[in-house]
């Protein structure tokens, strides 16, 4: 699954400067409030931006950032930007949302400031010199705690060595002990674990499940068999993506439905209205949020781990199926060959309760390591995976962002989904653009750097972006004409405002590794 248009939180004082040199110190390139940019970039930067320049001076203060945190909304330091109401629950330290009907996020500008007191605190193993917080400042942090919402495994994070880090509105672990290049490896070689309980876990019940999905998405539903799942798109009247997620046909009679944690608030909506209307017409059709924890397994030995807590031979759970069984011991658990590595690997929804223990059980067998959310991302980008709000957005149709293979055959005939009036069209002839894979050594590819035809016009721009642990080059992605989208196709990328050689490649960059029955 894809994570996110993420919030942005992480780490923000590594990109800002101007010039072509970082030598003498940061000058703040302010960001403007409309296009927040994903925290895995900048925490990626963090851990790279080392190796890139040879001195590093002082981190700008607070106050010269004023209202251009990447936060996608203006934020004033001195006093809270109430949008919307938060509802918050507390159960076993477990903060969980739920959904407020008048709809609704509260950001403080404590989160502003513990985002920069987090991100200072991941500069200084990698020996950048920082400025203290204003005190008022540093004071505020516990109340942006209270803010963020935490996965019942908080405590095991922080237990762990967890570097926790503000992430679509939950407190996540960026990484933990290992750096993040060892965990991305250990994940591709052995099996890593991630705690994925901030997505958005839902049941679908009622006759007219399958009519409500298909009224949303653009995948075949209906001929998907008992326990098998598929990713799909949410789109809107104009063929853009509103979210990515994966559906699951359940033998419980169900459907499972698991998407981003970013887009919390819209998908809910988006399917509480599609309820609410056609229950107005009789329809049978009703939906539940799903409390428990998600828990992601990946990596080639995963299978063989979990084996050993689980009745159920994994060998007949290919990928992209799933099944409920009792996990070392919790029942109730629903197991999904799946993942966001390219890896073969599990999605393990765990009752709340059991959360923990299943963690502590799987961290038993040696194969099995904790990755956070910066090995995450480049596992998924070197898997060729998109992150929702950097790769692909509302803007983008899913041809554009070659996802075609989503939209199902029959869907494609009958065309009764949202946008299908645009998408279906752009199937049979040539879009403007398209999403491209792009390899380059040098300085590594970031999120909105140029991309330019060798003539030196600027063509596109790069979504996604970082140094590949596995290859050693840099990979990217990024949207060019459709005439530029042909793999060996040779262009520029602009990189600290020098040009360097991209060539256009095949996505995955890195072979991915899924189990399926032979």
């Amino acid at each position: 699954m894809c994570d996110s248009s993420l919030p942005a939180l992480c780490g923000t004082l590594a990109l800002w400067r101007q010039g072509s040199s970082l030598r003498g110190g940061l000058t703040p390139q302010l960001l403007s409030s409309g296009s927040a940019q994903s925290t895995l970039d900048y925490v990626s930067r963090l851990i790279t931006l080392r190796e890139e320049t040879e001195a590093l001076g002082e981190i700008p203060a607070l106050s010269t950032l004023g209202p251009s945190l990447p936060l996608g909304l203006p934020i004033s330091l001195s006093k809270p930007v109430c949008t919307r109401e938060t509802c918050l629950t507390r159960s076993s330290d477990y903060i969980s949302r739920r959904a407020w009907q008048s709809g609704g996020l509260c950001v403080p500008s404590a989160v502003a400031a513990g985002t920069m007191q987090r991100a200072a605190s991941l500069a200084s193993p990698l020996s950048f010199r920082r400025l203290a917080l204003p005190a008022a400042l540093s004071r505020s942090l516990s109340c942006a705690q209270d803010v963020l919402r935490r996965t019942p495994l908080y405590d095991f994070h922080l237990a762990h060595g967890g570097r926790m880090v503000a992430f679509a509105g939950w407190n996540l672990p960026v990484q933990y002990r290992d750096s993040h290049v060892d965990s991305h490896l250990h994940t591709r070689q052995h099996c890593s674990l991630f705690d994925v309980s901030h997505m958005l876990q839902t049941k679908i019940f009622g006759c007219d499940r399958v009519k409500l999905m298909e009224s949303l998405v653009v995948g075949d539903i209906a001929e998907l068999k008992p326990n098998q799942g598929t990713l799909s798109l949410f789109t809107n009247d104009a063929g853009g993506i509103l979210d990515d997620l994966i559906v699951t046909s359940t033998s419980e009679g169900y459907l499972y439905v698991v998407s981003n944690a970013s887009c919390w608030d819209k998908d809910l909506t988006l399917m509480q209205d599609k309820i609410r209307e056609l229950q107005s017409k009789g329809s049978d059709v009703s939906l539940e949020v799903v409390d428990n924890a998600l828990l992601a397994l990946q990596g080639p030995t995963a299978a063989q781990v979990l084996q050993a807590g689980v009745a159920e031979d994994l060998r007949k759970l290919p990928f992209m199926t799933s099944a409920v069984m009792e996990v070392f011991g919790v029942s109730g658990c629903r197991v999904t060959r799946c993942g966001y590595t390219g890896e073969d690997g599990v999605e393990i929804s765990v009752p709340v309760a059991g959360a923990v223990h299943v963690a502590m059980a799987l961290m038993q067998n040696p194969e099995v390591k904790l990755a956070g959310l910066a090995a995450r991302d480049s596992l998924r980008l070197e898997a060729g995976l998109c992150l929702y709000g950097n790769d692909i957005d509302e803007h983008t149709t899913p041809v554009e962002g070659s996802l075609s293979w989503t939209l199902g055959k029959r869907r494609r005939v009958t065309m009764d989904f949202p946008g299908a009036t645009v998408i279906v069209p752009q199937l049979k002839g040539k879009v403007e653009r398209k999403r491209v894979g792009l390899i380059c050594e040098g300085a590594p590819m970031r999120a909105h750097s140029p991309i330019l035809c060798t003539e030196g016009t600027v063509i596109g721009t790069v979504t996604s972006g970082c140094p590949s642990p596995c290859l050693k080059k840099n990979v990217a992605m990024g949207y060019v004409p459709y005439k530029y989208s042909w793999p060996g196709t040779q262009l520029l990328v602009e990189v600290r405002r020098k040009q360097q050689m991209a060539i256009v490649s095949k996505m995955p960059f890195v072979p991915t590794n899924y189990y399926t029955l032979k």
